[in-house]
């Protein structure tokens, strides 16, 4: 197949360049569709028992978690929300939310006599809270929008700010959607000037680009086509943004390095392409392969927000893979020598990378042993992780919800629109109160409703409300925490409220039960992901080698570079270290899919340098027979290209901590480090290290796997070795 493409670029380059630019504009209109066609997602699990009990509370009583809440503030300082005038607003304004389109159900401080868990410690704020029924595109694009301008007033007699958990997140995507917007228009100028720093020609550097382009512009046009028949997060549009770019300009440089290689005096342009794609086209789609393997896993996930990342993910490969193997070639034919230096370098004895490769391998244990203590120093904070449930506290303290539940935080003891809803299909409501008194006496619970009355600590404090925990078959009852103790531990309130022994069979829901259910479906599922993405490397390496011990060393190898990613994301974002420079309040835990997303964004791009500095050393061991010998070599040729692809990479990664969305911060710095260690520590000092104490067995296999290798693998071979000019200074 890359023989046909080899032979079709050079035959026909001008008609390749020209349908690839027809196909990237109209990639790119039929991509821009996609950004509207795509899904907002909430933080749950389908079919958990949170996930029942929300239905339950739709179906049976016509309520539900309040995910809009009203914020309102007397003007006068005098006033509190119990003086008269402040209260007939505060009514009226209950009402009128009731009223308004798309509202299921609606209630206040002023309609629920006068609860303390809505009224602030000073007595001059007090909550408005609505239901919204609907999936997370209904409510967040068809309702809030205009709801939330509406609402958002001031008077003689109050003011009126918006909150809600779907209001944060609403605001999350769209500032996530600027931040996105505003680093790509930094990161495109600034490869642009990097790959012509590597290149020192304009022209390589923009083919080279070219190719990222061509990787967003037709990732985007796949998902379109994609989500005709599954559902795709918005966010599947930033991971095609991020890694597009980052992915294409990879591969554009291996490919157009060896297309320098190649382009020896004495060899026509058409043969440099024509050996390019056969031998760099190989490794790249080894590469690509391997890439999409990490993330199809994601697909395990039973969440469309996790498999939107996969999708995305495998159409930003694939994509590159075909610009890289075709477009990218044909450009390069119709170019020919002039994306050569136009002065040639000095030759030098092998240059830095090999007097390093070198260096580590006259004193493996040393400076091996030295170069893993730093990464397990590195990563060492991540034995601290504590996974956790994201907030408003995403946004920066600027953001108008932000605000609103700062100023929730600040003066309100208890938060009852994040109450746990305990609902039952055949209790009733005579049954329910010492269940009440039970949960009332659970650890940071405030108070709990019921249709049997209110109760706290244990003893009842309210009247009976049948109106409201009744409905046709059932009752229902709602546990309101403490500000503290969701602070500290909603996960653990859940777990409590589902172990009290109730008198009828319940399910508990809520979004802190939503919020943990969807935590523990990710983080109960995170050995087989591992498990996964280590099978699928050891295969394809297997494939590409023949070897069983290359596979798992690159598979150990990535996974210490992760765990200095992780190390990292804890040190910063959970323990708030460096949150003042870049601009963020840390919670103290980190969210568990974002992780998850990089770790399976980190594995596939280490295990690109790994394919890339794998395939050199392995094409020299085959033409040498030498097994210590072709390890500098091997390295000294494929390491500045790996060094500048990744200081391209974690630049462009780099871009996106200056984003004010704290998931984006994460994905930057996270990236950034894990990209710029590995093709480091790893490949500079690790795998030369680990390869000389290895020796021959780097490339050992038992003789049935040979034999299947012999069948069904496939080797990178040299083009033309015995012109392979060897660098000076190579160990034997």
């Amino acid at each position: 197949m890359l023989r046909r493409i080899g032979r079709l670029v050079v035959t026909r380059p001008r008609a390749v360049v020209v349908v690839a630019l027809l196909v990237t504009i109209a990639a790119g209109v039929v991509g821009a569709s996609a950004l509207n066609a795509l899904s907002l997602n909430r933080f749950e699990a389908p079919g958990s028992e949170s996930m029942h009990a929300r239905q339950e509370l739709d179906t049976r009583f016509g309520t539900g978690s309040p995910n809009v809440a009203l914020l309102v503030t007397a003007q006068q300082g005098q006033d509190t929300v119990d003086s008269e005038p402040v209260a007939a607003a505060g009514r009226a304004l209950t009402e009128e939310l009731a009223g308004y389109p798309g509202v299921g159900d609606a209630w206040s401080y002023w309609t629920r006599g006068t609860p303390d868990t809505l009224r602030s410690g000073d007595g001059r704020q007090a909550l408005v809270l609505a239901w919204v029924p609907g999936d997370a595109n209904q409510v967040r694009r068809e309702v809030l929008p205009a709801l939330t301008d509406r609402f958002t007033r001031a008077d003689a007699t109050v003011t009126v700010r918006v909150g809600g958990g779907d209001e944060v997140f609403r605001q999350v995507m769209g500032q996530a959607r600027q931040d996105f917007l505003r680093a790509e228009l930094v990161v495109l100028p600034l490869v642009l000037v990097l790959l012509w720093l590597v290149y020192r020609r304009v022209s390589a550097a923009l083919v080279t680009l070219g190719v990222g382009v061509f990787a967003v512009a037709g990732a985007l046009a796949l998902l379109r086509g994609v989500v005709e028949f599954t559902e795709i997060s918005t966010f599947g549009a930033n991971i095609v943004l991020v890694m597009g770019i980052g992915l294409g300009v990879d591969y554009g440089l291996f490919v157009t390095f060896r297309f320098r290689e190649e382009l020896r005096p004495g060899v026509s342009v058409a043969d440099a392409v024509r050996r390019t794609v056969a031998s760099a086209g190989r490794t790249v789609l080894f590469s690509g392969i391997t890439v999409a393997a990490s993330l199809s896993v994601l697909l395990v996930f039973p969440f469309p927000f996790l498999n939107s990342f996969a999708y995305a993910g495998l159409a930003v490969v694939l994509a590159a893979v075909v610009g890289a193997t075709t477009v990218l070639p044909a450009a390069l034919a119709l170019l020919g020598r002039r994306v050569l230096r136009r002065t040639a370098r000095p030759a030098r004895a092998g240059g830095f990378w090999l007097a390093t490769a070198n260096r580590v391998m006259r004193r493996p244990l040393l400076l091996g042993g030295a170069a893993l203590l730093a990464v397990l120093v590195l990563g060492a904070p991540f034995l601290g992780v504590r996974f956790g449930l994201p907030d408003d506290r995403v946004l920066p303290a600027s953001a108008p919800v932000r605000q609103v539940y700062d100023d929730i935080r600040a003066g309100f003891a208890a938060e009852e629109a994040d109450a746990v809803q305990v609902v039952s299909a055949g209790g009733t409501g005579a049954a329910a109160g010492p269940y009440a008194a039970r949960l009332s006496q659970l650890a940071g619970v405030v108070r709990v409703d019921s249709a049997a009355g209110s109760y706290v600590d244990g003893l009842r404090t309210g009247p009976a409300s049948d109106d409201r925990f009744t409905g046709d078959a059932g009752t229902w009852l709602s546990v309101v925490p403490s500000s503290a103790r969701l602070e500290a531990d909603a996960a653990g309130l859940v777990a409590e409220v589902r172990a009290t022994p109730a008198p009828f069979d319940v399910v508990v829901g809520g979004y802190p039960a939503e919020l943990a259910d969807y935590r523990d479906g990710v983080t109960s599922r995170l050995p087989l992901i591992g498990a996964l993405i280590v099978l699928v490397t050891l295969v394809v390496l297997f494939l590409m080698t023949g070897s069983v011990l290359a596979p798992l060393k690159a598979s150990v190898l990535n996974l210490l570079s992760l765990a200095v990613m992780f190390g990292t994301l804890v040190f910063v974002f959970q323990d708030g270290n460096l949150s003042g420079l870049l601009g963020f309040t840390p919670t103290g835990s980190i969210e568990p899919s974002v992780p998850i997303l990089m770790f399976c964004i980190a594995y596939g791009l280490s295990m690109d340098y790994e394919v890339f500095l794998l395939s050199r050393i392995k094409e020299e061991y085959d033409r040498t027979g030498d097994a210590l010998g072709s390890v500098p070599v091997g390295i000294a040729r494929s390491a500045p290209l790996v060094s500048a692809a990744a200081l391209i990479l974690a630049v462009s990664f780099a871009a996106y901590a200056t984003g004010r969305v704290v998931f984006l911060k994460q994905l930057g710095v996270g990236m950034a480090v894990a990209v710029l260690v590995d093709a480091t520590l790893i490949r500079g000092v690790l795998v030369p290290a680990f390869m000389r104490l290895a020796g021959r067995g780097n490339w050992w296999a038992p003789r049935p796997l040979r034999a299947l290798h012999r069948r069904i693998g496939v080797s990178e071979a040299p083009s033309t070795p015995a012109a392979e000019p060897e660098p000076a200074g190579a160990t034997r």
